[in-house]
Order: C-alpha cells, then sequence, then structure tokens
C-alpha cells in the first residue's frame, strides 16, 4: 500500500524490514538496538495505551524528553491515533513549558528523566487542561494521575484484547491533511508560534529528502540533534524509518565524537556549530604537531582541493592519483577515521555553513550536505546534491517533494508546495502575513538562484544590516568568515544606523589561555583576560586576517571581548543555538554603546 500518511509508511517498513534493526541504544556501555518488527509492536501498545486512558483523533499530546528509543515510539503511538504530538526542547525552563502546554491545549505530557518531570510538577496548578503525566524513568517524587511508560504499553496490550480490530482501524482512518505536529518555533522574539504539519506536509519532504539523498535501508544514522526539532525529526528519524535504515542514539553532545566511533554511521545531520568546532579542533592538532607535521598537512588540503575540483571532471592524472592516495594514508584517513571510517556524508542545517569549512572537509575526503529550510516548510526548501555540491549555496529546490523556489522583487526567498505548512496555531493573522493568496510561503530571507536554480541564502531580512552611510551589510557571512578562525567561538556583529559595524566576540578560552601562559600574560579571572591588551590585539590581527577579502564598509572597527559565552540558560541563544540579536543587544546595550563613543 503506498503511504499518505506516517503511521502507513512506518507500518510499510515494518512489514518490509521487519527483521532489521530499527533503534540503536548504549545500555551497560554497548550499543544494543531491536528490530522493526519489535518497533512496531512497541508503537502499538503505547498508542492503544493511549487511547485507554482517552486519548483520541485531533488530541494535541506534548512529548518533553532528549533523544531516546521512547521518542520515537512515543511520536509514532501518537501519530497512529490521529492525535498531534506537541514536541518541547527539553533545555526550556517550565515557564516556558507552561506557555506552550496551555497554548496547545495539550492533554498528555511525556516526560523522560526526573528533571524534565520535575518541570512539569512545578507548574501543574497552572496546567487545567493537563490530564496525565506519562514519565518514563522513576521521578524523585509522585503526584496524582502520573503513570508509568511501561505501565501505558501494558494497558495498551489489555485494551488490544477487548478492541482487536482498533489499531488498523484508526491508523486507516488518518487522512493525509490531517494535522500530526504543532512545533513551536524558536523565536528570537515574544513568545513562540505554533507551527502546524499534517501528515502530507511531513511525507512529502521525507519522500523528497530520501529520493535526493538517495537514503536506503543499508544506512545508519547517528541522531544527536534535538528531535523535538523539525531538522532531525525529518531528516534523521522519519527519512531513515521511511526505507528502514536504523537509527542510533548518541548518549549527549558530549559524546558525539565517541559515538561517532562506536556507532560508524553513514549519515549524521547537524549544525554549522558542530563542523566550526571540529575544523578548529583539527586546525589545533594540526598547529600543535610541529612545524613539519603543519607543511606536511597543509600539503595534502591543497592535494585534496585539487583531487577534488578534477575529480568532478573526471580527469584525474596518473600523479594527481598517486599524491591523493598518499595525502589520504598520511593525514585524511585519520580524519576519516574519527567520524567512523564509512561515513556517506554529513546533512547540515539550522544555520549557515561557512564556504571554507564546507570545502575543507570535503579537500579531506568528508562530505558535508548543506540544506536549507524552515520550520514553516516541513522543513527542506533546498539541498545540495552527493554528487554536486556547490559550496557557499544550500542547493537547488527540493523537486522531488514538489518544492518551489522563487525570488521575490526585495530579494526575500519564497516557497509553495506540498511542504508548506497548514498555519500558525489559532493565529489566523500571522498566518496570513507569511503564506500569501497564490500559496506563496514568504521566508524571510535574503537571497538569489545561481544560472543552476541554486539557491545562495544571504541572511535573514530582519537582520540587514544598514548603516548611517546607507551600506547594506547582512553580518551572517561575516559572522561565518570569522568563525573560522580557532580563537573565536561566538561573534554577533552590530552597527544598524551606525557609522560603522562592531562586534561582541566571545574568545576561545582554552586558546587565549594557552596564549597567555606561553607569553607570562597573568590575570585572575576571565574578566582580567578579555581586558587585557595583547589577548585584544591577538584578536584584532585575527580579524584582520580574515576581513582582507571584505568591503572597507564590511569591516569590523570596534569590538569588545566577553568573558562568558553566550548560552540557553541564560536566554541569550535560542534552543537551536543561535544568538538571539535583540536581546544580547539590549543585554549589552551599554558596552556597545562604549565601542561609539570611543
Amino acid at each position: 500500500m503506498t503511504a499518505t500518511t506516517l503511521p502507513q509508511m512506518f507500518l510499510n517498513t515494518v512489514d518490509e524490514h521487519g527483521s532489521k534493526i530499527a533503534l540503536m541504544t548504549k545500555i551497560a556501555g554497548q550499543y544494543q538496538g531491536f528490530t522493526y518488527r519489535e518497533f512496531g509492536e512497541k508503537v502499538k501498545n503505547f498508542a492503544l495505551g493511549l487511547a485507554s486512558l482517552g486519548v483520541k483523533k485531533g488530541d494535541r499530546i506534548a512529548l518533553l524528553s532528549e533523544n531516546r528509543p521512547e521518542w520515537a515510539i512515543s511520536d509514532l503511538a501518537i501519530l497512529s491515533l490521529g492525535a498531534i504530538n506537541v514536541p518541547i526542547y527539553p533545555s526550556l525552563i517550565p515557564k516556558q513549558i507552561e506557555y506552550i502546554l496551555n497554548d496547545s491545549e495539550a492533554k498528555v505530557i511525556i516526560t523522560s528523566i526526573s528533571e524534565q518531570t520535575s518541570k512539569i510538577q512545578e507548574i501543574i496548578n497552572d496546567l487545567p487542561v493537563l490530564k496525565y503525566i506519562v514519565y518514563i524513568d522513576s521521578p524523585a517524587s509522585f503526584a496524582k494521575n502520573m503513570i508509568p511508560f511501561a505501565d501505558v504499553s501494558e494497558k495498551g496490550q489489555k485494551f488490544e484484547q477487548e478492541n482487536l480490530s482498533f489499531y488498523a482501524n484508526t491508523v486507516a482512518s488518518i487522512k493525509a491533511d490531517d494535522p500530526c505536529g504543532i512545533i513551536y518555533t524558536s523565536g528570537t522574539t515574544g513568545n513562540p508560534k505554533g507551527v502546524v504539519l499534517t501528515h502530507n506536509n511531513f511525507l512529502s519532504n521525507v519522500k523528497g529528502g530520501v529520493a535526493t539523498l538517495r537514503i536506503g535501508s543499508d544506512d545508519i544514522f547517528l541522531s544527536f540533534l534535538p528531535l523535538c526539532h523539525v531538522f532531525e525529526r525529518m531528516a534523521g528519524h522519519f527519512c531513515p524509518l521511511c526505507v528502514g535504515a536504523t537509527i542510533a542514539y548518541a548518549e549527549s553532545i558530549d559524546t558525539v565524537a565517541q559515538n561517532l566511533g562506536e556507532v560508524r554511521p553513514t549519515i549524521m545531520t547537524s549544525v554549522p556549530r558542530f563542523f566550526e568546532k571540529m575544523y578548529n579542533r583539527v586546525l589545533e592538532n594540526a598547529a600543535a604537531g610541529g612545524a613539519a607535521k603543519k607543511k606536511i598537512f597543509n600539503w595534502a588540503l591543497k592535494t585534496g582541493d585539487k583531487y577534488s575540483k578534477v575529480q568532478d571532471k573526471n580527469k584525474v592524472g596518473g600523479f594527481l592519483k598517486f599524491k591523493h592516495n598518499l595525502a589520504t594514508k598520511l593525514v585524511f584517513s585519520k580524519l576519516q577515521e574519527r567520524v567512523g571510517g564509512r561515513l556517506r556524508f554529513f546533512v547540515s542545517g539550522g544555520a549557515p555553513l561557512s564556504k571554507e569549512i564546507g570545502e575543507f572537509f570535503y579537500s579531506a575526503g568528508i562530505k558535508i550536505i548543506e540544506g536549507y529550510g524552515l520550520t514553516e516548510s516541513s522543513p527542506v526548501i533546498a539541498a545540495n546534491l552527493e554528487e554536486k555540491i556547490k559550496f557557499g549555496t544550500v542547493g537547488p529546490a527540493l523537486k522531488a517533494g514538489g518544492v518551489e523556489v522563487k525570488i521575490a522583487e526585495d530579494g526575500e526567498v519564497l516557497t509553495r508546495g506540498p511542504h508548506v505548512m497548514k498555519e500558525y496555531y489559532k493565529k489566523p493573522a500571522e498566518t496570513k502575513e507569511v503564506i500569501d493568496d497564490n500559496g506563496w510561503l514568504h521566508t524571510g530571507d535574503i537571497g538569489f538562484l545561481d544560472e543552476d536554480g541554486f539557491l545562495t541564502i544571504t541572511d535573514r531580512k530582519k537582520n540587514i544590516i544598514v548603516t548611517s552611510g546607507g551600506k547594506n551589510i547582512a553580518p551572517a557571512p561575516i559572522e561565518n568568515t570569522l568563525l573560522t578562525s580557532p580563537l573565536i567561538e561566538q561573534i554577533l556583529i552590530i552597527g544598524d544606523k551606525r557609522k560603522f559595524i562592531s562586534a561582541l566576540i566571545v574568545p576561545n578560552f582554552e586558546m587565549i589561555k594557552n596564549y597567555a601562559e606561553e607569553n607570562k600574560i597573568q590575570y585572575q579571572n576571565e574578566e582580567e583576560l578579555v581586558q587585557n591588551q595583547k589577548i585584544n590585539q591577538l584578536i584584532s590581527n585575527e580579524i584582520n586576517r580574515l576581513s582582507v577579502d571584505l568591503a572597507r564598509y564590511e569591516q569590523i572597527k570596534a569590538f569588545r571581548l566577553l568573558p562568558k559565552v553566550f548560552t540557553i540558560q541564560e536566554d541569550e541563544l535560542t534552543p537551536t543555538l543561535k544568538i538571539k540579536r535583540k536581546f544580547v543587544e539590549q543585554k549589552f546595550a551599554d558596552l556597545i554603546e562604549s565601542m561609539y563613543q570611543d
């Protein structure tokens, strides 16, 4: 049966790949998994257990959990009932969770560890619609209407004995245009909006992604980006489930490097920050190895770059092939082994990837396929192709998913197709602002299409800086260039309605502390360190080195070093690790003003 809904897609995969390992997680120090047949049984039992609690089609069920098998089981169980999954970032504080639960009118919430369950207990009296808390791990304390995850599955087994055809009939009753998710956008200002996505929204994008990236049942995914984010849910969850691939869950963001070696995935989705850190670590290791090692490293990169460019034209000469084999043996093989040794490609999304970083890894035989999209577009609008990557672009429109792209007169990227959301939940006016009468979604991004139809994103429309001299500056490309420096951890460029652009910079404290030690710079704490003149000169030299190709009006004329990294906890970052520009500018208003007064 051709699937028109996500539960039917999953059941088709269970029928076709029943004996294949579906999900893997680390237990007692070893990765262990279960088959698609077992997975299907777990989903059915949990779905029927939810049905026994009164969950029915159209009900909103919230999911507050880290990536783990129970997340996938819960998601598919919710969708199998025709209910709507409301995924919540585990990093959110109770007050933010309270808003989402009340706005979505969630009837049940599924929580993971004790810390997440405690957040709900803290706000339970302010959640009038919520009926049940289903917890996966035992919480620190208990209250009424709290049910263990395992007990819900047991209820499902009993429910099935009295309702034999209930599950099959319920799945069959779901329509392609029925809502399946309300995903609250991690907005940089105000309360988040709930993006309503249908089965067809997701499924069209999944089919397009699978066809474009040639994902198959032999692929193994390592999942570490939050599943509550639409990018990971589509690309790292639904896509592998569509074809019977295997998903292994990383233990945490801190263990990804180790888990890459253990799982040895063929595909992994990530965000540019991950690649920036990997890139800087590689450069640090090369520099620390002495002059000879650095020379070999730089030679290998140049060789890899030449080989990659010629290889695309199928004109590799014998001598270049020999040099590339030697470069692979001496340098590239070590990098490739660090990511497991059998990686087909990484997929990068969520923010712009630096062109330099993409080319760097490609030269080393590691492909990063950059894509682009929004929560409102389910999410993928465009993606580079495995056989043709244009670094600095996000690739052509995902035509296999029915995606159309055009550029408006003011440069805004517009998209239309089955991937465009149904609406913002309970916000018709806001919906009408972004989806016009012809069905085009206005993305809020500025970009252009080249002669091959590859899309380049310049920046968010609202982030464009217009200086007092009338110069238009897109901060993102400049920030991405400067983030290739191993000395710079985070950066925010400022300058709207001002004479010149400036920046708030969080340095890489490990690097500058090493520099301070080598140069006998005395300091008591990070506050003293970032005010040191020699440290500031070091960063200034780095900015100048990386700014040679920028126009004069794009060059940073002043900056301030910050003593602490931006964090989600301080409300300076969104859950997807994007800097909240307006909030940070307000928080450091006096410091910013001092740069322009000086």
